[in-house]
């Protein structure tokens, strides 16, 4: 088990909650910094409050002992908050963070980095390790069988729970205005990039996001696939782009806000706090005419409605 630590903020945390509303079997834990991995831990705090993404990752811990990869580390990670006594405190993600930079060199350094590319590479490289995994298990089965000669359409790389949390599909589709032919073509995602404009809705960005356009004849338009309902049965990861929001996402600051158990909580590295629904507002980013920085939402996570 990793080593952890309990400052005055998380004995403040434990007072805010309260002993008897404080959950069952959960934990708070604030993450290290490393020197400018706030847009990892930001990452990480998201994707472990993401509760099927959480159970997955825990249970591939409960496999067999496997390799050391990115996963085996990030499950170590998880298994380490999920299996403490302490129901808050601090955690050093050294480990996994030592296994990041060995793996990519653009995240070899202490530079801030965007948590928007370092979110598509985590969720992309596990998804190629499960797959991977996938295809070790089929031909040493085939191996053991005796049926090396399976059709090459039967090696289609698997969908793994990544997908099955976050892909979505989006349909492109073109229709010439003149003889009507149309012909259309889906294309899976694991999150899409949203322009959103002051005092609007998230719906009414991702209508707009793919309403038809016409040029030289022909009809051009992104139907996202039972968009709402997607919205409301599965879980959407949407980047947003504050088209008001004056600093760029390789400046300032990552934190994270997750809703656990009724409640709001902000994470900020190692600091754990409790607040109000209000303070969401703080985040909503400013105006274009005023001219200091402000903290607006990047990445949205969407969970479906039980």
């Amino acid at each position: 088990m990793m080593n952890c630590f309990q400052g005055t903020n998380a004995s403040a945390l434990e007072k805010d909650i309260g002993p008897e509303q404080f959950p069952i079997n959960e934990h708070y834990f604030g993450l290290v910094n490393f020197g400018n991995t706030c847009y990892c831990n930001s990452v990480l705090q998201a994707l472990y409050f993401c509760r099927p993404f959480r159970e997955n990752v825990l249970a591939y811990k409960a496999q067999q002992k496997k390799k050391e990869n990115l996963l085996t580390c990030l499950a170590d990670l998880f298994h380490s908050i999920a299996t403490q006594k302490k129901k808050v405190g601090v955690i050093p993600p050294k480990k996994f963070i030592s296994r990041l930079r060995k793996e990519n060199d653009l995240f070899d350094n202490y530079m801030q980095q965007d948590a928007h590319e370092f979110l598509n590479y985590l969720l992309n490289t596990i998804a190629d390790i499960l797959q991977e995994e996938k295809k070790q298990e089929k031909q040493n089965g085939k191996l053991k069988n005796g049926n090396m000669n399976e059709p090459a359409e039967n090696n289609k790389p698997e969908l793994t729970w990544v997908h099955e949390i976050f892909q979505g599909t989006l349909t492109n589709e073109t229709r010439c205005l003149n003889c009507e032919t149309v012909s259309s073509k889906d294309e899976d995602f694991l999150d899409l990039s949203v322009d959103v404009e002051q005092n609007t809705s998230i719906t009414h960005c991702l209508r707009m996001q793919f309403e038809l356009r016409t040029n030289e004849g022909i009809a051009f338009s992104s139907i996202f696939q039972h968009c709402m309902e997607i919205i409301h049965e599965k879980f959407l990861l949407i980047r947003v782009e504050w088209s008001f929001s004056s600093s760029g996402p390789n400046r300032g600051h990552y934190i994270t806000i997750v809703k656990s158990h009724g409640f709001w909580l902000l994470f900020d590295d190692d600091i754990v706090e409790k607040i109000d629904a209000q303070a969401i507002e703080e985040f909503y980013g400013l105006t274009s005419d005023i001219s200091k920085n402000s903290e607006s939402g990047y990445i949205l996570f969407y969970q479906s409605r039980e």
